[in-house]
């Protein structure tokens, strides 16, 4: 046997023998085949972001509802009696005797008191002290056996079946007040209840120190209910308008004429666009946008965008 040695493989008897691969180098073992596919998919997989679900924005929302809303001017002032007058005596002398006692009903003309006029060497008949007006007596300044002259107060007469408040007005309201305007007045002394007020005066001249004009609103008070010195607010009504929609200011967002409110219907929240009239304390009037029955946000609206997701809770006592 011939063996001749070169560059290439060892041929013997003729063959060339070719030397056996190195493990691991230029073939994979069998075994790692049939994980390639699945290596190949988890790649894949992980380089895919997944999608987080949509946001759901918890919100408060009420009904639009309808109410009789205005635009007034607001004033704090004191309850007056209608007419009221100081009683003096006609003539010098001695209270003797008193008639009338604080918070009784006279007539225009009836006695209040009578003076003793009794001079030394004199004899006088008691002289009655009348009142001007019919009323009540509101107070009475003077006891028996008091001094008295024509110019000492002995009484005040009130006249209480109408009382008034008098106001201010502003000249660029002046023209808006008119004779038979409503008011609306609150006493701390009847919480919660509302007293009806109508303009009687309006004072043609306005103050040029102030630049306001008088106005006397009178208020009826046959129950005498409201006393002369109460304190009292007084709202003199504007304009008024009755049964338009409206929404809690907070379910406004903007400013005219880009403001909007959010609608949710079936979990989803819609912007409308819409159009305010007056304002009344916490409520503005919708004029175009929204409509009785319409839920509407009022709290968690600032998270919101057209198309989102809610969780809602309406809110049933938003006023």
């Amino acid at each position: 046997m011939n063996i001749r040695w070169g560059r290439s493989a060892p041929a013997v008897n003729g063959r060339i023998e070719r030397p056996a691969a190195r493990a691991g180098r230029g073939r994979l073992p069998l075994a790692i085949l049939p994980l390639i596919p699945m290596v190949a998919l988890l790649t894949a997989g992980c380089g895919r972001k997944k999608e987080a679900p949509p946001e759901v924005v918890p919100v408060r929302a009420m009904r639009v509802e309808t109410v009789s809303v205005s635009r007034t001017l607001d004033y704090a002032s004191g309850i007056e009696a209608w007419d009221k007058a100081e009683v003096f005596p006609k003539v010098s002398g001695k209270i003797i005797e008193k008639v009338k006692e604080d918070g009784e009903q006279i007539a225009r003309g009836e006695t209040i008191a009578y003076i003793d006029r009794d001079e030394v060497g004199f004899k006088f008949e008691k002289a009655p002290v009348e009142s001007p007006l019919e009323g009540i007596i509101g107070r009475v300044y003077v006891d028996r056996g008091a001094h008295v002259t024509p110019q000492t107060v002995v009484a005040l007469v009130v006249d209480i079946d109408r009382t008034k408040v008098s106001l201010d007005v502003p000249e660029r309201y002046h023209p808006q007040v008119s004779i038979g305007q409503t008011a609306r007045v609150r006493v701390e002394a009847y919480p919660g209840e509302v007293f009806t007020g109508t303009v009687t005066r309006i004072s043609p001249v306005v103050e040029t120190e102030t630049r306001t004009a008088p106005v006397e609103i009178s208020i009826d008070n046959a129950d005498h209910r409201l006393k002369p010195g109460m304190f009292a607010g007084i709202q003199l009504v504007l304009e008024q308008r009755e049964n338009v929609p409206v929404v809690l200011t907070e379910a406004v967002i903007g400013r005219e004429p880009n403001a909007y409110a959010f609608v949710v219907n079936d979990g989803v929240a819609r912007m409308r666009d819409i159009t305010l009239g007056l304002r009344e304390n916490d409520l503005v009037e919708v004029i175009d946008g929204l409509e009785a029955g319409d839920l509407v946000a009022i709290m968690g609206q600032e998270r919101l965008r057209d198309g989102a997701a809610v969780r809602v809770e309406v809110d049933n006592n938003s006023r």
